[in-house]
């Protein structure tokens, strides 16, 4: 792929943004981290430099060899960047008076640069930075400052190097699209051609050329991940797909049979494998979260490796991963971002399974993926379900498993989703669930004293799940929802809703 972006990841929480900015502009980008560059960088038209936790001047500061790209490749670089530029050729990094840290204003413009191009003085950026750039390196002409910031922004003279002190990738700066666009389109050259009609196209091809006329099983959840992968991987090799849906005992409500019942209708090879009691037994008396995600995560591949015995010569098993659960499972490539949580079907084989991991939308965030699923005919309903977890509602009961508290909380799930929809809540909100806390609570029903059980609604609105706001649901709502599963479901007394972003928080609770 030749009209392609590098993003070279300094441990920024904020590198998975640029991503996405890059890929609004149906401009392609890979994240990696700054000390494995690639060794072909003959792919790349641009690179961008993340911002990073770090100083310059600091002693462990990343620090990349860049002769095979500084002055070669279109290059931009994004606080951090730009201050590695400056203070590692000839430039002047020094800690700030104070932090500059939140909304600035453009001033003092360049005019006539393509750089700034329908960027007027006074557009709002966002800061987040404590050194600041006192001296520009030789060659550096400014572009651009701030009230506080005086090198907010310069480029090297006869090179394609920009630098910025702002971060155009976050929502708080009005024109970091606009800005994004000038660089990579207008100064890089790139095409604006990854769409999802492209991806199609590519993708049906590659598998084609990577899997041949070998057989693969694929892990379906009945959500869009797996199911876009499905149908794409049915579109490159039609019958050689035999898919595969596991009930791990932890899914929502009727949700093993519904499912089953919907793949019927599109046109898959689908087995359904009720694996329940072996799932549940594995947890019995498990409370540590990632050891949960573990024993999840090896179950399914036991699974799988039984079930693809069965298949004669299958040679591959194909997984719904996307970039988000990548980035998460393995810091953003390997990079010095913190891991956040592993995903159950991140990581790769055990040695004894003889099968070959492909995983077409591995790339893609969700959004996207929704994209590619439309492109390629599914429904909208089916495109439209919330995200649910791999590890289904093992995550979302705190503590140990039981098979009491898993139909508790599918209960309690069944009303908070069937609530939502009949409200005509569901399409307003990307995920919603429930939590089952391990806590009892004093309650009165009646003219008797109850202690039970306590579970926490969740509602969030996103765009790929890397970040989300909690949605405000209508009181009326939220009283009907509590009164409901109060009176329905036996053993719970207690009901609250979840005011948590994220971050600081993440969307599941382990």
């Amino acid at each position: 792929m030749q009209n392609n972006v590098l993003i070279l990841d300094f441990g920024s929480q904020y590198t998975q943004l640029i991503a996405r900015r890059v890929r609004e502009l149906n401009i392609f980008c890979e994240i990696k981290p700054y000390n494995h560059l690639p060794e072909d960088l003959s792919e790349f038209k641009a690179v961008i430099l993340s911002g990073s936790p770090y100083s310059v001047r600091s002693e462990d500061a990343p620090h990349p060899d860049l002769s095979k790209i500084k002055g070669k490749i279109p290059l931009l670089g994004v606080c951090y960047g730009a201050q590695y530029l400056a203070h590692f050729h000839g430039g002047n990094v020094a800690p700030s008076n104070t932090r500059e840290y939140g909304r600035a204003r453009l001033s003092d413009i360049k005019e006539n640069e393509p750089f700034f191009d329908k960027i007027a003085p006074g557009s709002q950026v966002w800061m987040s930075h404590s050194d600041t750039i006192k001296e520009l390196p030789p060659n550096a002409e400014l572009l651009a400052s701030t009230h506080d910031v005086q090198n907010a922004a310069y480029k090297i003279e006869e090179e394609k190097t920009y630098a910025i002190q702002f971060h155009p990738e976050v929502y708080h700066t009005k024109d970091g699209k606009q800005l994004l666009e000038n660089f990579l389109v207008h100064i890089a050259g790139l095409e604006q051609t990854w769409t999802p009609d492209a991806f199609v196209e590519t993708t049906v091809e590659e598998l084609k050329k990577e899997i041949g006329n070998d057989k693969v099983i694929l892990g379906l959840s009945g959500g869009v991940d797996s199911t876009v992968a499905a149908v794409l991987l049915h579109k490159a090799i039609g019958k050689h797909l035999h898919c595969i849906f596991v009930n791990n005992g932890l899914l929502r409500k009727n949700e093993f049979t519904e499912v089953l019942e919907q793949y019927k209708h599109m046109g898959l090879n689908v087995k359904g494998v009720d694996a329940s009691a072996r799932f549940l037994d594995a947890l019995a008396g498990e409370e540590d979260p990632e050891k949960k995600r573990k024993i999840i995560g090896g179950i399914f591949i036991d699974v799988f490796d039984d079930e693809a015995h069965l298949v004669e010569d299958a040679k591959w098993l194909a997984q719904g991963t996307i970039y988000p659960d990548r980035i998460e499972s393995v810091s953003a490539s390997g990079g010095p971002s913190a891991t956040i949580k592993s995903h159950h079907n991140v990581g790769g084989l055990p040695d004894y399974m003889k099968l070959n991991i492909v995983e077409p939308l591995k790339m893609l965030f969700k959004d996207e993926v929704r994209r590619v699923g439309a492109t390629l005919g599914i429904a909208d309903e089916r495109l439209g379900r919330h995200p649910f977890p791999g590890p289904g509602l093992a995550i979302r009961i705190l503590g140990d498993i039981t098979r009491e508290k898993v139909a508790i909380l599918q209960e309690v799930d069944a009303i908070f989703i069937n609530g939502l929809i009949e409200w005509g809540l569901y399409d307003k909100v990307w995920q919603a669930g429930a939590m089952l806390l391990p806590v009892h609570s004093v309650g009165v029903m009646g003219d008797e004293r109850t202690y039970e059980k306590c579970v926490a609604l969740r509602a969030v609105e996103s765009t790929d799940g890397m970040t989300a706001d909690w949605v405000n649901l209508p009181y009326e709502f939220l009283q009907k929802m509590s009164n409901n599963i109060i009176n329905k479901v036996p053993g719970v007394n207690r009901v609250v809703y979840d005011i948590s972003s994220k971050p600081p928080a993440t969307i599941e609770w382990e």
